[in-house]
C-alpha cells in the first residue's frame, strides 16, 4: 500500500469502498459519539451538515450506523445460537469447566481419572467390587463397570461368599437361555403357538419397563432378586432406552427382549385377562392348599404389580401362589416399585435371602453395583463433573431435593422458602454443613478450619441451590469453612420419556452417591438408589404438610435400603387383610418417610 506524503492531500486507497482517509477519521469520531450517547446537540448536527456535500461520506455513517443497529440486535441470537451448537456438540451433559482438552484426553479422559486422584490401593485393588464383578468384560466399551469402585470409597459392606456363587450361577443361566441361544429359540416358538408347554431348564421373567429412572431402578432390582430366588433368566424391555443408559450387565450374552418377541406386550393392562390377579378373580385358577390350573397350563402370565394394583394381584406374595408359578414358563411383569422387603416375608425364599445376605440391608446396595453400569456418555460427564467441583473439597455434601407440594401445575417445583429452610436446618443442625454467622460481610478465608465443603444439589428447580449459594457467599461461616455449592442441572419438569433427561438424571444419581454424606427427600426413588449405590445411610428430609416445615426438619435412615411404597396388608397364612406387616419378622420394617410402606433392616429382634 502506498504510503502517503507529508501535507499530501491526495486520497489513499483503501477496501473501504474508496472511504478517504480525512473521511475515515471523521467518521470513527461521529461513531464514538454515537456509542458514547452524543451527535444530537446543535454542535453535532453543524458538524454533520458540513459533510453533507460529500456524499459518500453521507452514505458511509448510514452505513456504519446501520450494520452497528443491525449487530446490536443480532448479538443476542448468535450467542444463543453459539450457545446451542456448543452444548449440542459437547460430549458432557451438564457444563463442566474442564482444563483445556486435546485429542488424547478427549478420546480418553475418559480412560482414567487424573493422576491427584489416583485410588487408594484398596480401592484399586477392588475394582470388581468384592467379587460381585468379573474379569473379561471390555473396559473401553463401558468404563463405568471397572472404575466406579475409585469414586467410592465405602468398602465396609461386602459380599456374602454365597450370593457372589450364585451370581456366577445366573450369568450361566442368562448365557445358557438368552436371546440367540437354541433354547430361547425354542421358548420363543412355544410361546407363539399359545399351546400348553412343558417345563424347561429354562423359564423366563420378562420385565416391561415404565416409570421414572429411580423406579425403573428399584424394580430392575426387585425383578433380578425375583429371577435369582426361582432360577429364573432376567430379560428387560428394550424399547425404553436401558441400551443408552446401562450397559448389559451379563457376560457374552443380552439381558434385552428380542425384536422377534411375539407378545405385544405393551397393550397389558390391569384388566387384561393374561393377568394373575384376573385369573384368579375369574376362578380360572382354583384349589386352596396349592394353585392349580382349570384345563391347560397358559404358556405365560401376566403379573401386574404396579402401586394401584388390587387385592388379587397382591397374592403374587403368597407362599402357595409362588408355588404355583413355579410352573409357568413366562412371567410377564409390570411393577413400578421396590417389592423386595415382601419377598422376605415368603417363607419358602427366606432361608435362601438370608444366606444371600447375611446383612440384611444389603440388597439394592450389592445388587445395584453388580447390575447397573452407567454407559460411556454418561459416565463421562459423572467423571468429568466430579474431577472439576468435587474431587479436592475436605468433605462433599450431596443434597437431593424432591418437591411434592403444590401451588398449581406451574409452580410444582416452587420456590418454597419452607423447603430451603428445612434443608438449611437439617444441615446446620446435624453438623453436615456449617451455621452462618450473623454478619452481612462477604466470607473470608480465617485462620480457623479453614476447610472447603463441595455441596451437591440436584433438583428439577435451581432456586433451591441458588438460595443456599447465596447465603454462603454473603456471609462467612462461624468456623471459617469455605461452602461452594454447584448443581449439574436443572429441568424443571420430569420428562420420563426422553432419553437426555433420563441420562443426566442417571449421572447425577451417580453424582450423589460419591458424596461422603447424603440428605435426601422422603418417598424418593430418585434418593433411594443413590443411598444405595453409595451405601450410606441419609439423613432423610420429612414431607412438609400445609406449607409448614416440619420439626425436626429430618431424621437419619434406619438403613440404606429404599423402601416399598406400596406393601400389601394381606396375611397369607392367617388369611386376613389389614395386617401390620412390619411386625412379622424383626428385619421387616414401617418405612421412616412413608407410613405405610416396607423398609429392610439390619436387626434380629423386633
Amino acid at each position: 500500500m502506498e504510503k502517503k506524503k507529508p501535507g499530501s492531500s491526495r486520497p489513499r486507497a483503501s477496501n473501504n469502498g474508496g472511504l478517504d482517509e480525512d473521511d475515515g477519521q471523521h467518521e470513527e469520531k461521529q461513531r464514538l459519539r454515537l456509542l458514547r450517547g452524543g451527535g444530537g446537540g446543535l454542535e453535532d448536527q453543524a458538524a454533520v451538515g458540513q459533510q453533507e456535500a460529500r456524499p459518500p461520506g453521507m452514505f458511509r455513517r448510514k452505513s456504519v450506523r446501520a450494520a452497528l443497529v443491525l449487530c446490536l440486535l443480532t448479538l443476542p441470537a448468535g450467542v444463543l445460537l453459539l450457545q446451542w451448537w456448543r452444548a449440542a456438540n459437547s460430549p458432557l451433559l451438564f457444563d463442566v469447566d474442564l482444563p483445556k482438552m486435546d485429542d488424547d484426553y478427549d478420546q480418553d479422559m475418559k480412560d482414567d481419572i487424573a493422576d491427584d486422584l489416583s485410588p487408594s490401593a484398596q480401592i484399586e485393588y477392588d475394582k470388581l467390587l468384592g467379587g460381585l464383578l468379573i474379569e473379561g468384560f471390555d473396559e473401553r466399551s463401558c468404563r463405568s463397570r471397572y472404575q466406579f469402585a475409585r469414586y467410592h470409597r465405602n468398602a465396609a459392606r461386602v459380599p456374602s461368599a454365597y450370593l457372589i456363587e450364585r451370581l456366577r450361577r445366573q450369568e450361566a443361566l442368562q448365557k445358557k437361555c438368552g436371546p440367540g441361544t437354541k433354547s430361547y429359540n425354542k421358548a420363543l416358538k412355544q410361546l407363539s403357538s399359545g399351546q400348553s408347554i412343558n417345563t424347561t431348564d429354562c423359564n423366563y421373567l420378562f420385565l416391561i419397563i415404565h416409570a421414572g429412572l429411580g423406579n425403573r431402578m428399584l424394580e430392575i432390582t426387585s425383578a433380578f432378586l425375583y429371577a435369582l430366588l426361582t432360577d429364573r433368566i432376567l430379560l428387560v424391555d428394550r424399547y425404553k432406552e436401558i441400551a443408552d443408559i446401562f450397559c448389559e450387565p451379563f457376560p457374552e450374552t443380552s439381558w434385552l427382549i428380542s425384536s422377534d418377541f411375539p407378545l405385544n406386550y405393551d397393550e397389558f393392562t390391569q384388566s387384561s385377562p393374561e393377568s394373575y390377579g384376573n385369573m384368579l378373580r375369574e376362578k380360572v385358577i382354583g384349589g386352596n392348599t396349592y394353585r392349580s390350573l382349570v384345563g391347560a397350563r397358559p404358556p405365560f402370565v401376566y403379573l401386574y404389580l404396579d402401586g394401584n394394583y388390587g387385592f388379587h394381584d397382591k397374592l403374587f406374595y403368597c407362599e402357595d401362589d409362588q408355588q404355583f408359578l413355579k410352573g409357568v414358563p413366562w412371567l410377564i411383569m409390570r411393577t413400578d416399585m421396590y417389592f423386595v422387603p415382601s419377598l422376605f416375608l415368603i417363607p419358602s425364599y427366606q432361608d435362601e435371602l438370608s444366606r444371600l445376605f447375611p446383612e440384611k440391608d444389603t440388597v439394592f446396595h450389592h445388587l445395584a453395583r453388580y447390575l447397573f453400569h452407567p454407559t460411556n456418555d454418561i459416565w463421562y460427564s459423572v467423571t468429568a463433573y466430579y474431577k472439576a467441583y468435587l474431587a479436592k473439597a475436605d468433605k462433599r455434601v450431596g443434597v437431593q431435593i424432591r418437591i411434592y407440594e403444590t401451588k398449581g401445575i406451574l409452580q410444582r417445583n416452587g420456590p418454597f422458602p419452607h423447603i430451603l429452610e428445612q434443608i438449611l436446618s437439617c444441615a446446620q443442625n446435624e453438623k453436615l454443613l456449617p451455621e452462618i454467622g450473623a454478619t452481612a460481610e462477604a466470607a473470608a478465608v480465617t485462620a480457623g478450619k479453614n476447610q472447603t465443603i463441595a455441596v451437591l444439589t440436584t433438583s428439577l428447580s435451581s432456586w433451591y441451590s441458588d438460595q443456599i449459594r447465596k447465603r454462603y457467599s454473603e456471609h462467612q461461616t462461624v468456623d471459617g469453612t469455605t461452602v461452594k455449592v454447584y448443581q449439574p442441572s436443572h429441568e424443571e419438569y420430569q420428562k420420563s420419556k426422553n432419553k437426555k433427561h433420563n441420562m443426566k438424571a442417571l449421572a447425577e444419581i451417580y453424582l450423589l452417591s460419591m458424596t461422603d454424606v447424603l440428605i435426601t427427600s422422603g418417598f424418593s426413588t430418585f434418593g433411594y438408589a443413590a443411598q444405595g449405590l453409595a451405601g450410606k445411610t441419609p439423613w432423610i428430609l420429612f414431607r412438609s404438610t400445609n406449607h409448614v416445615a416440619p420439626d425436626p426438619a429430618c431424621g437419619r435412615g434406619m438403613s440404606i435400603e429404599p423402601c416399598f411404597h406400596n406393601a400389601p396388608f394381606y396375611d397369607c397364612k392367617a388369611k386376613r387383610d389389614n395386617v401390620d406387616l412390619g411386625k412379622v419378622v424383626p428385619y421387616v420394617r414401617r418405612c421412616e418417610d412413608v407410613s405405610w410402606g416396607l423398609k429392610i433392616v439390619n436387626q434380629t429382634q423386633l
